[in-house]
Order: structure tokens, then sequence, then C-alpha cells
């Protein structure tokens, strides 16, 4: 993923299943060309936990991404999205 400076942007989704199929949806969306990875928020308990997070940290060094979209389409999965 690279230093923390480099993330742009992170979808904050509510399961494991949804950032799996977050992450094949945001290939295909924004061309994103990097391998994206899904992390689980340790803060929010076990894998199984109701309250789990997982996170979809996207680099975005060229400013490429426009916010507002990745926000709606954070929606589409139920999800929000941060900036670090």
């Amino acid at each position: 993923m690279g230093v923390v400076s480099e993330v742009r942007h992170v979808l904050v989704l509510p399961d494991r299943d949804a950032a799996e199929e977050a992450v094949e949806a945001l290939a295909e969306r924004f061309a994103v060309n990097e391998k994206v990875r899904i992390v689980r928020d340790a803060l929010a308990g076990e894998d199984d936990a109701e309250d789990a997070q997982w996170l979809v940290p996207l680099r975005d060094e060229d400013e490429r991404l426009d916010p507002g979209e990745l926000d709606r389409f954070a929606a589409e999965w139920d999800g929000w999205r941060e900036e670090p």
C-alpha cells in the first residue's frame, strides 16, 4: 500500500463480502490499475463481529478519483469514504 501519506481515499464497508465485491467494481468503474487491498479495521472487533468494518485504501497520487463519485460508490455498498 505504501506510506500513509500516499493514501488519498479510504472506503469503509460493513462486511468482507461487500468489500471484496466493491474492489472488483472499483476496477471497472474507475479504471483503478493498482491492486486494491482490503484491510479489517482492528479497532472494530473480530472478523465476524457485527460492528467489524473493512477498509479499502486507494492511492490517488494524480488526483484522478473524484471524491463525490467515490462517496456515491461507497454508499451503494452501505459504506462511506474517509480521507486519512
